[in-house]
């Protein structure tokens, strides 16, 4: 009669997918004596790949022996002492239960077991430093790292369950190929649901944590654990900043953890325990989601600013906009390769040829004429990206235009047209125009330039100085692809600034940063993020840009209505640079405004400080009396007064234009 365990072996064996070389590894190593040491994540197949390692060593003739961790005790007579008459597999699995005694178990142990004996090894950790640097078990030993399936072998295993072919993308995309995560997707399915992220499913998401996560130690080692998921790569010190106090023990901590690994730039964890801690966070606790996140991008903010290298900066915008665009439902992001160590470079008299006939292939004559010329006239404005060995891949370029620019480039004409109409820079503030950009083999498609330069546009705008005014975006054909995707980043479709050259028509997104600076543009992620409403970036051409007349009128308006509320909160300088970027969260416009001029004043000449501080900061009654307490005419005292107020003026429009006057 058959059992009920062979029942199940058969309908496990029938659900079994993918590991064609690694079960071909094992085969070619039966009847001959070795380790195989498979590891890999909770939940990508170990126990179902030793299975089949077991059925097939029976079906061979050997005896196959398993032995799995959390069902031994240790001590006299554990684990099997195997007969050296038979033929033998040895299966251990859940081995990271017993690292602690892997010296024992490799040198005493494997050590007696008969010569013609395979052991098989399968934990969650690759095999510690004595099974690679002793030479004997280095040679006798062979690593697989058990990674999740390929989207071939997941499309196998999900017909195999009768999923539904059109769900078979979307429960891929959730699980990345995880067998664990993949086999809950489809019972999902079977159950009448309709999974569209791990978020969906958050009874799901419990199951995978218990099973992948093992016991966290406290509380401060799960905000470790939350931040890992949360930032592209984490280092000691991004972990220090977010989590607050002494970060060794908990990034110690982090490197010990199966998954977790490391690349050169700091700590990372798999894909689906990134997915799972996330939607977790998410779920369980929204507000401390939103604070992490929020402190994240002031972190990551700060710690782009501290660095010197360009390079280096450009290498940690890489890295941001990869892993966030594998997570983006915009298609102009979600499409991002990963530049394998491709770079971007100054320009050089080398590289011209090469970009204009790229350009021409690509574009058209007219478009190559046009980057010939401003390769002449602005050659610092270009990026070349290249290979690892110095071969251009692409290029692109973002002009600081003028008015002396003007007449040449319909791109660089239409956007300064634009500015005209909605908001002219001041004198000092700079316009920013991507241009250009190109890769030499994939055009305008997603590609390693693709990638890099979309990593340049975020540098350049978690950079952007006080005395910039517009940036535009200009440089890409498909507006449709690239609508939303700038949208998202704050910069609406500028329809009055499309432009043609040759055959090519390029749309143009534009932002203000006089309207919405840096911080506004985190704020915009942030809500994006959190699922909160967002307004169309483009709302904020309503609001006002003051010119230097408008904005000296605004602050002596500012100054005579300090004490006055409502006239107070209609002042045009509330919506200005400067008074925005002063402000704090939880303070209003207008106590920021009081906030600012406070500041301001107090780096005055002590002369000028103290005329505006008790004619308006804490007015003393009427000027008269303002001049009586000072010892000064009336005459004189307005004289003090108007230069007092002129300096403060001057101060604020520095500020407010990025500007500094001789």
């Amino acid at each position: 009669m058959t059992s009920l365990g062979h029942t199940l072996r058969e309908l496990r064996r029938r659900s079994f997918t993918g590991r064609e070389e690694e079960v071909a590894a094992f085969r070619d190593a039966l009847g001959a004596p070795g380790v195989i040491f498979v590891h890999g994540l909770g939940g990508v197949g170990k126990t179902a790949l030793l299975d089949v390692f077991a059925d097939l060593a029976a079906e061979k003739g050997f005896d196959a022996v398993r032995v799995d961790a959390r069902h031994l005790t240790l001590g006299q007579g554990a684990p099997p002492v195997l007969p050296g008459d038979v033929p033998a597999v040895l299966l251990i699995d859940t081995y990271e239960l017993l690292e602690s005694v892997d010296d024992w178990i490799r040198d005493h142990y494997l050590s007696a077991l008969p010569a013609s004996c395979l052991v098989v090894i399968a934990g969650r950790r690759a095999p510690g430093p004595r099974w690679r640097t002793d030479p004997a078990w280095r040679t006798l030993t062979r690593v697989i790292a058990l990674g999740n399936l390929s989207p071939e072998e997941g499309r196998a295993y999900l017909c195999a369950q009768d999923v539904p072919g059109e769900m078979h993308d979307r429960l891929l995309t959730i699980s990345r190929g995880h067998p664990l995560t993949l086999s809950m997707m489809a019972d999902a399915v079977r159950r009448g649901a309709t999974p569209r992220s791990l978020s969906d499913q958050p009874d799901t998401v419990s199951a995978l944590l218990a099973l992948i996560i093992d016991e966290v130690p406290s509380a401060r080692h799960r905000t470790a654990l939350e931040v890992c998921a949360l930032v592209a790569v984490t280092t000691e010190d991004l972990l220090r900043a977010m989590a607050d106090g002494d970060a060794a023990e908990l990034f110690a901590w982090l490197r010990t953890q199966p998954f977790i690994d490391e690349s050169p730039y700091g700590l990372y964890p798999h894909d689906v325990v990134r997915d799972a801690i996330t939607a977790d966070l998410r779920w369980r606790s929204p507000a401390r989601y939103a604070e992490l996140y929020r402190r994240k991008f002031a972190v990551f903010h700060e710690l782009v600013r501290a660095t010197a290298d360009e390079r280096e900066r450009l290498e940690m915008l890489v890295l941001t906009v990869v892993l966030n665009g594998a997570r983006s439902p915009l298609a102009a992001f979600a499409s991002l390769p990963p530049t394998m160590r491709a770079y971007a470079d100054q320009l050089h008299d080398r590289d011209r040829p090469a970009i204009v006939a790229m350009t021409a292939d690509r574009q058209g004559r007219d478009q190559a004429e046009l980057a010939a010329y401003w390769m002449n006239r602005r050659p610092e404005a270009f990026r070349v990206f290249r290979t690892e060995t110095g071969e251009p891949l692409g290029y692109g370029a973002c002009l600081d235009l003028t008015e002396a620019d003007l007449g040449v480039d319909p791109g660089a004409d239409a956007m300064w047209a634009y500015t005209s109409k909605y908001g002219a820079p001041r004198s000092g503030e700079r316009v920013r125009a991507w241009r250009f950009f190109l890769d030499r083999d994939h055009g305008q498609r997603p590609s390693r330039s693709l990638t890099l330069f979309v990593a340049w546009q975020m540098l350049d705008n978690l950079l952007v100085g006080d005395d910039a005014a517009w940036s535009f975006v200009g440089a890409f054909e498909d507006a449709e692809l690239w609508a939303p995707a700038m949208e998202s980043l704050g910069f609406w479709a500028a329809a009055e600034a499309e432009y043609t050259v040759g055959e090519s028509r390029f749309p143009v997104f534009a932002h203000d940063w006089r309207r919405t600076g840096v911080a506004g543009l985190a704020d915009r992620l942030h809500a994006r993020q959190i699922g909160a409403p967002t307004p169309p970036a483009g709302e904020v051409l309503g609001e006002a840009v003051l010119s230097e007349p408008e904005f000296t009128d605004a602050v002596r308006s500012a100054l005579r209505s300090l004490h006055t509320p409502e006239l107070l909160r209609s002042n045009p300088l509330l919506t200005s640079r400067v008074v925005r970027q002063h402000g704090r969260a939880g303070r209003a416009p207008t106590e920021t405004l009081r906030d600012l001029l406070d500041e301001a004043v107090a780096t005055l000449t002590p002369e000028s400080g103290v005329v505006i501080d008790r004619t308006f900061l804490r007015p003393a009654g009427a000027q008269e009396r303002v001049a009586d307490s000072l010892h000064l005419s009336f005459n004189t005292y307005r004289r003090h007064r108007d230069k007092a107020i002129a300096q403060l003026t001057e101060l604020l429009w520095e500020r407010e234009t990025g500007s500094r006057r001789a």
